[in-house]
């Protein structure tokens, strides 16, 4: 079986995003399942291979055909946009954020273009894209205006724990104004499609209840009655797997033994906080909706610690390896 490429993008340069990707590739078992390629700058790279104690050989090629893909030796597109000499790690600065969206622009175009299966995305700086005059807030807004996909999915994983959010980076009393029949009734539909198009066709989804014990039939708020369950009840009328609503409290644990196929976690901070403390470095964030698989480290830039060689990689190795996983079932469903 060929094995996937995998286009991986190196974050803000001066964040732990290159130590990360670097170090991702110092696990022989991430080249098992994928042909992982860098796309970066090869200066950043190497000033990040002693910071780990690696001596990995780059391999600068133009085109993801060139590569060699072996255990000790980093295949790496250089886009050669950073002078190093004047990058301070763990600031914002805008040269970063300029050469950070550079990544993920390439990264884009051979995903369109069909040459590689999948991107996993190192972490970006919001402030430094907006020092850079980047006017998209972070990785999918940038997604998705450079695919013209109007309103990308959000879905995260944990040990098989899928969750995705009705509401994104919007304020809490947004997100609970958001929390409509229609919009409800909307995202099942799109979320059982984003499944399918990973190769997840069974089980049931769960949609978590807003209110605490869901409001307890009206006793305190009336989301779930007046919203929830109709869209809900709409839902199973056209034939679709899913309940709800399901008390906050139990539904995700309910959903880490394997109960349901995902949750529609009604605001964000519901399913991050639940994602999150079941294992904070696993959880990988995957943006479906687009016209390529994308996946992404769900943790920041670490500016407190970038430059240090002590970030961990284990989100980083969990992207590429989802990224890998379902990218095969992903181009079997575009």
């Amino acid at each position: 079986m060929t094995k996937p490429t995998i286009a991986i993008t190196l974050g803000d340069p001066a964040g732990i995003g290159p130590e990360i990707v670097v170090k991702s590739l110092l696990d022989p078992k991430v080249y098992e399942f994928c042909h992982p390629l860098v796309i970066g700058d090869k200066t950043v790279i190497a000033q990040a291979l002693p910071l780990v104690n690696s001596t990995a050989i780059l391999q600068v090629i133009d085109n993801p055909l060139a590569g060699k893909y072996e255990f000790g030796t980093i295949d790496l597109i250089d886009l050669r946009n950073l002078d190093c000499s004047q990058r301070v790690m763990g600031t914002v600065q805008a040269k970063c954020g300029r050469a950070a969206y550079d990544y993920i622009k390439m990264a884009v175009k051979l995903a369109l273009n069909g040459e590689v299966a999948a991107i996993a995305t190192a972490p970006i700086n919001k402030e430094s894209l907006r020092a850079a005059q980047i006017t998209q807030i972070g990785h999918t807004e940038i997604l998705a205006e450079l695919s013209h996909t109007p309103d990308p999915l959000t879905l995260f994983e944990v040990r098989g724990m899928r969750v995705f959010f009705l509401s994104r980076h919007v304020s809490l009393r947004q997100a609970c104004d958001l929390v409509t029949k229609e919009r409800v009734l909307e995202y099942i539909i799109r979320c059982t499609e984003a499944l399918q198009r990973l190769g997840v066709t069974q089980g049931t989804m769960a949609v978590a209840g807003l209110n605490p014990h869901s409001g307890e039939h009206g006793l305190f708020g009336d989301e779930e009655i007046n919203h929830v369950e109709p869209a809900v009840k709409a839902a199973q009328t056209r034939g679709y797997q899913v309940v709800g609503p399901i008390s906050a409290d139990s539904v995700f644990h309910q959903a880490l033994q394997g109960q349901y196929s995902a949750v529609l976690s009604l605001y964000h901070d519901q399913g991050h906080i639940a994602t999150k403390t079941v294992d904070f470095e696993r959880t990988v964030s995957i943006t479906n909706g687009l016209p390529f698989l994308r996946t992404s480290v769900d943790h920041g830039t670490a500016f407190d610690i970038a430059g240090k060689g002590i970030a961990s990689a284990v989100s980083m190795i969990e992207a590429i390896r989802l990224a890998a996983q379902y990218s095969p079932h992903f181009k079997a469903h575009i």
